[in-house]
């Protein structure tokens, strides 16, 4: 089985004012995102990883080879046109059933059901109850999917689609974003969910497995969820500090320095930065940042950071410095 992994697509996300950084690269808990949701491949048979790039291919490049115990191929989406799109770029490539992980959200789900369906592919969902908010999956008596319905007005379903897909039959994947490609874009986009339209209407089974857990990773507050869920689970950690009160969890690498301060609950404090006469809280804290006079709550900081006096909620990106306020 091959991996598809599309980083590439429209509004690429990034910390405010920081380098460029791919979104699954951005870290929660310690670890960047894409880490988190490589875990879950464990049990698979994985020939390759090939990953769907946008301008920032060098660095998803220098980040991932070898990293994952798999050989793995980069290819760059220049013009952003959609996800069917960026999966089309894989073409050439693919000589087997693949597995297509969008790595945007951490989630909980036994993969290796893939091993044990024969269905001609899989979508895996989680049910939510703000269904407005996303693409749901419409079922049939047996789980296999009918339909999928943006953001639907009417509680069509319930079962959101979360970006993870198997399919077995490729070549009726490729018919399906041929269908599509020639079809006029919807708002702008060629979305790879109406090639699985596409495949069901055309006699494909695609079976419906619903997640564990599925935490996004797509804006502050929900970044900061997902921290808090992942140190609940088992990432939490820290060592002895005299003078500091921790509410936990939190987690605090090693190589970080903190004096006389309230730290928690969920923050994660990676190595180097260092913290002084503050308060921290529900907040994300990147390298070598330098924190001192201040009171921090609901905050995402990037690397080498420094902070001076100030109360409040932040988001900024690498190389930034702020004072009072």
């Amino acid at each position: 089985m091959q991996v598809i992994i599309p980083l590439a697509g429209k509004g690429t996300r990034v910390r405010p004012h920081s380098h460029l950084v791919p979104k699954p690269m951005l870290k929660v808990a310690g670890r960047p995102v894409m880490d988190w949701v490589m875990d879950r491949l464990a049990g698979l048979e994985v020939s390759e990883l090939i990953f769907i790039t946008g301008h920032l291919k060098e660095q998803v490049e220098a980040y991932s080879t070898g990293r994952y115990g798999h050989p793995c191929r980069y290819i760059e989406q220049k013009v952003q046109d959609g996800t069917a799109g960026a999966i089309n770029l894989a073409r050439p490539f693919v000589k087997e059933p693949v597995l297509i992980i969008f790595v945007d959200t951490v989630f909980e789900a036994d993969l290796t059901l893939i091993n044990r369906s024969s269905a001609d592919g899989i979508i895996w969902a989680k049910e939510v109850e703000d269904y407005q908010r996303f693409g749901v999956v419409v079922t049939d008596a047996q789980g296999f999917m009918t339909k999928i319905v943006e953001k639907p007005s009417t509680p069509i379903s319930k079962l959101a689609n979360i970006g993870l897909y198997y399919i077995r039959d490729v070549a009726a994947l490729w018919q399906g974003i041929d269908h599509t490609l020639a079809a006029p874009p919807n708002k702008g986009e060629y979305y790879l969910t109406d090639a699985f339209q596409w495949m069901i209407d055309h006699g494909r089974k695609i079976q419906t497995a619903e997640v564990g857990g599925w935490y996004d990773c797509g804006k502050l507050d929900t970044f900061l969820e997902t921290n808090q869920v992942l140190l609940d689970k088992g990432a939490a950690r820290r060592g002895a500090y005299p003078g500091v009160t921790f509410i936990d969890p939190v987690l605090i690498e090693e190589g970080a320095t903190i004096t006389n301060s309230t730290v928690g609950p969920n923050v994660t404090l990676e190595k180097g930065s260092v913290v002084a006469d503050s308060t921290l809280a529900h907040a994300l804290i990147g390298q070598q940042c330098r924190i001192s006079g201040s009171k921090l709550s609901h905050s995402m900081l990037g690397n080498r950071v420094t902070v001076r006096g100030f109360t409040g909620s932040l988001s900024v990106g690498d190389d930034s410095e702020i004072s009072g306020g």
